[in-house]
């Protein structure tokens, strides 16, 4: 449901005149795409040019326009990119985490948000704050990554409940929203632990536990 949900939000690429693009044209896109992603790396959306991105592209600005309004447009497409993986992980939610692989099963939800946030870290962070600005083009892909996953949590909660194992006062999707906050603020900056002493692994650890505790209601039995 997820993967179906995150293919009709995204939408074949067009050039600005609204025509569909060719094999040539998509590659020249993407090498578009690829550098505005490589300079990011390097420097702030506000600070980064069109002919910057033209240059390491191998184009001109020119041809830049032709397939994207603007700077912030091309961090847009990257943050839909980043953004497409993690709602699948909604479907490790969908089974029961009681039996002896639960724990595995957290281990695989939290390994999800670090890897995606390991590989896409500079554009995450944009999107995330262009969202948080208030930019409802960024909120919206933001939503569409983090949603499949709350929806996913606060069900998780809800079957809890109705099987007496979670407390009545936990509402769900409150539940679901510190959840996701948790995962996805140490995901974020797990690197920044290690002055504390804390390893990736021990972030993944601690955080699949703190998930699997709260949606099982109870530590496994290892």
């Amino acid at each position: 449901m997820a993967e179906e949900r995150s293919r009709r939000s995204r939408r074949a690429p067009v050039a600005q005149t609204g025509r569909s693009l060719g094999p040539r044209a998509l590659r020249t896109r993407r090498r578009i795409m690829d550098a505005t992603a490589e300079l990011l790396e390097e420097r702030s959306v506000l600070d980064l040019p069109v002919v910057d991105i033209a240059r390491r592209a191998g184009a001109s600005p020119a041809t830049f326009y032709h397939y994207f309004k603007d700077v912030e447009e091309v961090a847009l497409c990257l943050a839909e990119e980043a953004s497409e993986s993690l709602p699948a992980v909604a479907e490790l939610l969908e089974t029961d985490w009681k039996g002896p692989d639960g724990l595995d099963l957290a281990r695989g939800l939290v390994d999800a948000f670090l890897e995606s946030w390991d590989r896409h870290h500079t554009v995450l962070m944009l999107r995330n704050m262009a969202s948080e600005r208030g930019d409802r083009r960024f909120q919206r892909v933001r939503r569409e990554s983090i949603g499949p996953v709350l929806e996913a949590l606060a069900a998780s909660v809800e079957r809890g409940q109705a099987q007496g194992r979670l407390s009545k006062e936990l509402h769900p999707w409150a539940t679901a929203a510190a959840l996701g906050s948790i995962l996805e603020r140490l995901a974020a900056h797990h690197r920044d632990l290690g002055s504390f002493g804390a390893t990736r692994e021990d972030v993944r650890e601690s955080s699949a536990r703190i998930v699997y505790q709260t949606l099982v209601g109870r530590p496994p039995d290892l």
